[in-house]
């Protein structure tokens, strides 16, 4: 689903891979005109996997139609210099609400100084691995954080790398938002943006809004490895009778008084807290007796179904959260079903009929339109050169013609036509 927040707003997005399109998908999310362009063909990460099968060979892939709903699709040839100056006409086209570009790619033809000279209001957002222009993706970044030596049971000699990428995700809402600020200003004073924003940045960014760098710097300490316990309170999984597993988090004092009830667990809590000389109303206390409390815990985790466990953490309020797959997830979680407004069913061409997720945030009492699926490669070539740059369709025939431009590339779940 999506918002009209943002109905006027025109973006030329030219990207690979999470982070940028991610970017350009938020803000197809509440309304803007996001166009992607693309080499004929597909660019780096077009086939990128999961792909869904195919007799006559390589099935669409279900990452890049994931991260592209919503957007308009043009094929251009970017190899050549005709291709990318229609790329350039676009970025740079007239209107109040267009002249904005978002991309990663980072070549010569689309640096910021070449088309603010045709446009001076121009805004682009540049994504990049780090600062100083050279390439990092999330995991060549996440490695230097510090995160995969504590990670899972990590240490510096045997790191856990993190399967979410959280950098590519941070930065794509961070650009988004820089987006739009951008137009705001640019709204208000008629001044374009130059904006550039580094991966690693991000990372280590989000270590010093975390206290992490502080901590190194103030306190000389590293962030103890410690498996699947909550930092700085109490927290674990913990196994059930019937070999379900079950994550519970006592971070605040009610979240506490909750978990130590449902459990029964207030006169050995008790005892520990004398033996051991702490308090367990503060978090940290707890955090210190994080092994011992687990002792206390874990049988009446043992001695229960997951079934009874779960009513019972309902029943007393516990925060919790069971284990499961994406399937178990899809069979039964209504997180993740269409039971969650966020949730709609979309059939991508390529692909067919499935869930699909809009924008995650709810404005009461919006209403809010359907998410198209990810377009073909040049679904709206023709569409976009009529409407943004005004040609003729003479004109874009000769483009076509010229194999300069391509749309819209054949569907591959349909059969070619059979000859009378």
């Amino acid at each position: 689903m999506t918002y009209p927040f943002l109905g006027r707003l025109r973006v030329i997005e030219s990207s690979a891979f999470i982070a940028a399109p991610l970017a350009g998908l938020t803000l197809a999310q509440f309304g803007a005109d996001v166009i992607r362009v693309d080499m004929i063909g597909g660019g780096i990460d077009y086939a990128r996997m999961p792909r869904m099968p195919h007799p006559r060979g390589q099935g669409r892939s279900l990452y890049w139609t994931g991260l592209n709903k919503g957007k308009r699709s043009v094929a251009v040839d970017l190899r050549r210099p005709e291709g990318r100056e229609l790329i350039q006409a676009l970025a740079t086209a007239p209107g109040p609400d267009a002249g904005v570009l978002l991309t990663n790619i980072g070549t010569p033809w689309l640096a910021h100084e070449l088309l603010a000279a045709r446009r001076p209001d121009l805004i682009s957002c540049t994504i990049q691995g780090n600062g100083d222009g050279s390439t990092a993706v999330d995991y060549t970044v996440n490695c230097a954080t510090g995160y995969p030596a504590v990670t899972g049971g990590g240490s510096r000699e045997h790191p856990v790398n993190h399967v979410l990428p959280a950098w590519d995700i941070a930065c794509a809402y961070q650009a988004a938002f820089a987006v739009l600020a951008a137009v705001d200003h640019r709204r208000r004073g008629g001044q374009g943006a130059e904006l550039k924003l580094a991966l690693s940045d991000m990372a280590f960014g989000m270590l010093s809004h975390l206290g992490v760098l502080a901590e190194a710097e103030l306190l000389g300490q590293e962030r103890p490895s410690i498996g699947n316990h909550l930092y700085g309170a109490f927290g674990r999984d913990f196994a059930t009778a019937d070999g379900g597993r079950i994550m519970v988090a006592a971070i605040s004092a009610g979240q506490w008084k909750a978990l130590v009830a449902c459990c029964g667990i207030a006169e050995p809590v008790d005892a520990l807290q004398q033996r051991l000389g702490l308090d367990f109303a503060d978090e940290a206390q707890r955090f210190e007796a994080r092994d011992a409390i687990a002792e206390l815990v874990e049988p009446w985790f043992a001695a229960r179904t997951q079934q009874a466990a779960e009513a019972a953490l309902e029943q007393y309020k516990v925060c919790w959260g069971r284990y499961g797959t994406v399937c178990e997830a899809l069979a039964g979680d209504a997180r993740a079903s269409l039971a969650n407004p966020v949730f709609e069913r979309i059939d991508t061409p390529g692909i067919g009929a499935h869930l699909a997720a809009g924008a995650a945030v709810r404005a009461i009492s919006m209403e809010r339109e359907a998410t198209s699926p990810a377009a073909l490669l040049g679904t709206h070539t023709d569409e976009v050169l009529h409407e943004v740059l005004g040609l003729s369709g003479a004109a874009i025939g000769r483009l076509h013609d010229a194999r300069l431009v391509a749309g819209p590339q054949r569907d591959p779940t349909v059969a070619d036509p059979v000859a009378p």
